[in-house]
């Protein structure tokens, strides 16, 4: 008879989420899903707020991402009041995105998936955690501390705390950068290029000893999409949206913020409260398509900074010019983690930082608006609109992990059909299931929302286990 293998929860992410392995009769995976459990709906209760607060609200959506919500959130914001915002609010929003991909990304590969490649896929699950990577290896596990700790400071010394700052508002934002923190910044910086320097020779490494996994871990061909700058080289924040082919041919370019809708489209499924974004002109599944760190370096030209381009160059080579599989995603935060630190050493040295004009000042100007800007997981979506008095009429917010949601379930079916086999299952080829998920480093307290109806699947199964009834919505 067939049969369904559950991993519940999965674990090492940020959020709640199972995954089902479904077997035929011969024992052989027929199919896999990756279901997420958990169901929030800030879209709704946003309804009837004022704009100016839609920055610190949906900041509290997650306490990984509060700062990538909230600058998207502003920038929203800036294009209600329909202003320019200061160059000086324009670099230091940049500042604190930065470091926001730079602590995110840290703790992503070094204490979620670092124990996978420290400990091995095979090795204890008891011990194939963070504090069995801080036995075997403490110099790593401590190194990982440090660099993320590096990224939170940067933000404590813009927003005032490492966590949900109210800093970032619409118009610009509230305060500067002072020259003591600058100070203390700019003396961090040689450590933190030290340890992601360390980090990706590491990599390499693991790329050899895994080479296997790389081959398997959601290697095929899809779209790829994120922002790129006017001249094509890798953006975080400003530039429009470029969508590629498994081929790095371009389809879609120089999309701004507004046109987003006339290319990304949303499903839903029953089994899942995570939505299925799509790109709308191949259609749903057919339009698939990845953001996130590997996205990033498919859809830029160059880092655009002279030590990340390098590594660039030899990541390209290892893993093609448009990089199919879905473990390079490790690969490349750490080239984004060492990108981001050559531009905020670039930015520390600008003397816009010091201008004290940083708040364009405006009313409510447009009853509709976009912000996007590239969270560490990918590109993330603020859509709202307003009423004359600035009162929240409707919100959509796409998510990296959302935008991700088909490529990950395509990965969990390809890595199980590759290392599951027959009745007996063991342990570390479902923490290979696993791993694949944690590739993309999902992120399931922000991108648990609603379209339409909730996604409800409910069965009535009787004393002898048959299926009486079934409702789907």
């Amino acid at each position: 008879m067939s049969q369904r293998i559950v991993i519940d929860p999965v674990t090492r992410i940020e959020g709640h989420a199972k995954i089902s392995i479904y077997l035929d009769d011969m024992g052989e995976v027929s199919d896999a899903r990756f279901h997420v459990t958990e169901f929030r709906g800030f879209e709704r209760f946003c309804e009837g707020r004022p704009f100016w607060e839609m920055p610190a609200i949906t900041a509290r959506i997650c306490g990984i991402c509060p700062v990538s919500h909230l600058l998207a959130s502003a920038k929203a914001g800036d294009g209600i009041l329909a202003v320019d915002i200061p160059p000086a609010a324009d670099k230091l929003r940049r500042m604190m995105n930065l470091a926001q991909i730079v602590q995110s990304h840290a703790l992503s590969f070094f204490h979620l998936s670092g124990p996978d490649f420290i400990l091995g896929f095979d090795s204890d699950p008891a011990t194939r955690n963070v504090f069995g990577l801080i036995a075997a290896n403490p110099e790593l596990a401590r190194s990982g501390i440090r660099l993320r700790q590096f990224g939170q400071e940067v933000i404590e010394h813009l927003g005032g705390r490492k966590i949900h700052p109210a800093w970032a508002v619409p118009g610009g934002v509230r305060s500067g950068l002072p020259d003591q923190a600058r100070q203390a910044i700019r003396e961090k910086l040689p450590e933190a290029f030290s340890i992601t320097r360390a980090a990706i020779g590491h990599m390499k490494t693991f790329l050899d000893t895994y080479r296997d996994e790389a081959a398997s871990f959601g290697t095929f061909e899809s779209l790829f999409m994120g922002l790129v700058a006017d001249d094509g080289t890798w953006e975080h924040y400003g530039g429009a949206l470029r969508v590629v082919d498994a081929t790095g041919a371009i389809l879609e370019d120089h999309v701004e913020a507004r046109r987003y809708a006339e290319i990304i489209g949303e499903a839903v499924e029953p089994w899942s409260y995570l939505k299925f974004p799509y790109y709308q002109p191949r259609g749903y599944p057919d339009g698939m398509y990845r953001v996130g760190p590997l996205a990033r370096i498919n859809v830029c030209r160059s880092f655009g900074t002279p030590q990340a381009d390098d590594e660039l160059i030899e990541l390209r080579q290892r893993g093609g010019a448009t990089i199919k599989s879905s473990f390079f995603y490790h690969y490349a935060r750490l080239v984004e983690i060492l990108g981001a630190l050559e531009r905020i050493a670039r930015l520390l040295d600008d003397p816009d930082l010091a201008s004290r004009r940083l708040r364009a000042d405006a009313g409510v100007n447009r009853l509709e608006s976009v912000g996007i800007s590239e969270a560490p997981r990918g590109s993330l979506i603020h859509h709202y609109k307003v009423d004359e008095h600035g009162l929240i009429t409707q919100v959509n917010l796409i998510i990296a992990t959302g935008q991700n949601n088909l490529a990950m379930n395509r990965t969990v079916a390809q890595i199980a059909r590759r290392f599951v086999r027959g009745n007996t299952i063991p342990e570390g080829m479902l923490n290979r299931v696993e791993a694949g998920i944690r590739a993309f480093d999902p992120c399931l307290s922000c991108s648990t929302h609603a379209a339409g109806q909730m996604a409800l699947d409910v069965r009535l199964i009787g004393p002898d286990g048959q299926e009486l009834d079934r409702v789907v919505r």
